[in-house]
């Protein structure tokens, strides 16, 4: 697993450096909200740590470039949502270059059905003031917030720790 987890991260190490070699940085404002990269290493650390092969199915909500829904797939089966284009097309060439398993869906994680994931990972860049109802209808098992900016009012919060370098905490209904 971690030599499939290498070859994930050198291809987004890849794309993050074309991006900067064209002037752009791997930063983008979506119509929704931004998009900025996971650190690989702290995800895959993250993974681990949550065991994640035991649960039956993740969503990353904002998917971005699907890098954090790819690494997923090695260890159940996942999925990322995302409403830009340009990032889904990017998560889409490399599910297909690097043949994952990852679904990769073009929509909006409002509209979208949340109830059959058993864990739901976001890394918000705004308050939840709309997604928080829904994961308090909808949430059926995990949330991981990545990250130590915004996090729900509604859920309980049931760990919180360090994966790699970054803060995570995990919430689950009341």
């Amino acid at each position: 697993m971690r030599e499939d987890f290498l070859i994930i991260k050198t291809e987004y190490d890849s794309l993050y450096n074309t991006m900067l070699s064209e002037g752009r940085l791997p930063l983008k404002e979506t119509e929704l909200g931004y998009w900025g990269i996971s650190t690989a290493d702290d995800i895959f650390h993250l993974f681990q740590t949550l065991k994640l092969n035991k649960f039956k199915s993740f969503i990353d909500l904002g998917s971005g470039d699907g890098k954090v829904a790819m690494i997923a797939s090695l260890f159940t089966k996942a999925s990322g949502i995302e409403c830009d284009k340009e990032l889904v097309d990017h998560s889409k060439r490399i599910k297909k270059k690097l043949k994952l398993s990852a679904e990769i869906i073009h929509g909006d994680f409002l509209q979208h059905d949340l109830t059959s994931y058993d864990l739901i990972f976001i890394n918000p860049d705004q308050h939840m003031t709309k997604l928080e109802p829904k994961l308090h209808r909808e949430l059926r098992g995990k949330l991981v917030v990545y990250g130590p900016h915004y996090h729900p009012t509604l859920l309980k919060k049931e760990a919180g720790f360090i994966a790699h370098t970054s803060p995570v905490t995990v919430y689950r209904n009341r």
